[in-house]
């Protein structure tokens, strides 16, 4: 399931600098004052460059010098988030609402935090306040979605992605994608296996590089005993993405059944390499089990056909 929180970032005006100049016939002396906005303004650059880091400490500076300033807390969050440290992201978007308590993009942040966190009731509740302050914001719609199907409300997650793809630009091809093959997951839990199928056709269509919208559907192949499509899709989510162990032993399966055993022999074998670099401990475990299982199954079937 995709991880969405395309968020954007606060808009910043650059400040005029101050200039002190000596009477015209001594040298000049050049004197800027930084500024709260000159610092927000570099803490953004840094977080688009993937220095979150540095970005931190910029706002850091701008909290500093503007305690109540929200966008800089909120902003902050963004950093944090990407550090993967959704406790401080949180504190920070609550920060930011309590100096702004109509700034609707902390409450989309702190629902991705808190989503993160796995905490689904409370990003359902940010993401509920972010759309009564914003009812057009694509981006609320579909993590509230993503939220709600992580609590297991998935006919009400559907909804959520309906709601967001009426309200996405149609130029964003790749967002569509992702929303697609999030909706196409929800219609997947609910058994509707032909909604899902049509979902993530529709994703791979936007997007043909992404592998996982290949993977979901070969998983919805086999649900539907279409071994041949699922080899398929699961040899695309290998193209795209090599080291995919689970997309080997899926495969292997569906080999398996097609009665292609020496094929899945060595997908279940690459598998369990991938697997074991990759410091997978159980899945390694488990990976082997099923390969000593098929091998015995092949092995019984050729004795019973030579009799």
């Amino acid at each position: 399931m995709s991880d969405f929180w395309r968020l954007f970032f606060s808009i910043i005006i650059a400040l005029p600098l101050t200039f002190l100049t000596l009477p015209a016939n001594s040298a000049p002396i050049l004197i800027t004052q930084i500024t709260a906005g000159d610092f927000l303004e570099l803490g953004v650059d840094k977080i688009q460059r993937g220095d979150y880091q540095e970005a931190i400490e910029n706002f850091n500076q701008a909290i500093q010098l503007e305690k109540d300033l929200a966008v800089a807390y909120s902003d902050r969050c963004l950093a944090y988030l990407q550090l993967q440290d959704y406790h401080q992201a949180i504190a920070d978007c609550t920060q930011a609402i309590n100096f702004a308590p109509d700034n609707s993009e902390a409450y989309l942040n702190r629902g991705v935090a808190f989503y993160r966190q796995g905490d689904y009731p409370a990003a359902i509740v940010d993401h509920n306040r972010a759309i009564a302050l914003k009812p057009y914001d694509f981006r609320a719609y579909y993590n509230r979605g993503l939220a709600r199907a992580g609590d297991g409300k998935d006919s009400e997650a559907i909804l959520d992605f309906n709601l967001a793809l009426t309200q996405i630009p149609r130029i964003s091809s790749l967002l569509l994608a992702d929303i697609y093959n999030d909706r196409g997951l929800a219609h997947f839990v609910l058994q509707d296996t032909q909604a899902a199928m049509l979902d993530f056709s529709l994703a791979i269509r936007l997007n043909a590089n992404d592998y996982r919208a290949y993977f979901n559907r070969a998983c919805a192949c086999g649900r539907n005993g279409n071994d041949f499509g699922a080899v398929r899709d699961f040899s695309q989510v290998i193209r795209l993405n090599p080291s995919n162990a689970q997309a080997y032993v899926n495969r292997g399966v569906a080999q398996y059944r097609l009665g292609y055993h020496l094929a899945a022999i060595a997908d279940l074998q690459k598998a369990s390499e991938y697997f074991e670099n990759q410091g997978k401990r159980v899945a390694y475990e488990k990976t082997l089990d099923l390969l000593k299982n098929l091998r015995q199954k092949i092995s019984f079937a050729t004795e019973i056909a030579l009799l």
